[in-house]
């Protein structure tokens, strides 16, 4: 079985796709918007905004769509809609998220979430879910500027739990994620969800899971 490094003092989450089975909800309401008002090929822009800021995500889509894609008015739509379902923590928990949290913390490990999704939309989700008792910090991708796969905001996620990058372990379900995450110089996991594992992250990754479930379980070892 997987070993994990020795020196692993600490966790951070990716927060869509690790903690949330959210990648494909918000791909469905971006779907369904589609059809609405007939923009096709969504899969290939989107693919490409899985671990990435809003204003990147933004800036995707006009690239693909041209300059007067009116892509503010659909994200606002698409938050809405999306709001309705699975606002306030609604939105169905990855299998075995619960119980690896609770193992790291059984563990003393300190953890934090480093999402490109707003801080303030992070908070929202994790503590309607009841997590947030779980996490030492909260890093949204509106605490900095540079986005994914930029390390900044694992860097700054380490400076805020008092950890040194090489002490930090990153689970990731997004190719961006995983780049940022080694170039942080922290151990990065792959769990994937909408993207398969790639030549990149078989190379950049320290372990790549099938689920959160085999990770708790190298933890219990």
């Amino acid at each position: 079985m997987n070993t994990l490094p020795s020196n692993i003092i600490a966790y951070i989450f990716d927060m869509d796709g690790v903690i949330f089975d959210s990648e494909r909800a918000v791909f469905n309401e971006w779907k369904l918007l589609s059809e609405k008002y007939n923009f096709p090929n969504l899969e290939e822009p989107y693919m490409k905004c899985i671990g990435v800021n809003a204003q990147t995500c933004k800036q995707i889509f006009l690239d693909y769509y041209g300059a007067d894609f009116p892509y503010d008015e659909y994200c606002e739509e698409r938050r809405r809609n999306y709001h309705v379902k699975y606002g306030h923590g609604r939105a169905p928990l990855k299998p075995g998220i619960k119980e690896l949290l609770e193992c790291l913390r059984n563990q003393g490990y300190r953890i934090a979430i480093a999402s490109s999704t707003r801080t303030e939309s992070v908070m929202e989700h994790v503590g309607g879910a009841g997590l947030l008792p779980y996490f030492d910090e909260i890093i949204g991708g509106d605490m900095v500027t540079r986005s994914k796969p930029n390390p900044d905001i694992f860097l700054k996620a380490a400076e805020r739990l008092h950890t040194s990058p090489e002490n930090c372990c990153v689970i990731e379900d997004s190719y961006n994620g995983i780049l940022a995450a080694s170039a942080a110089k922290m151990f990065p996991i792959m769990v994937p969800d909408m993207l398969p594992p790639n030549d990149m992250t078989k190379e950049k990754a320290g372990m790549i899971l099938d689920s959160l479930t085999e990770l708790t379980a190298i933890l219990n070892q």
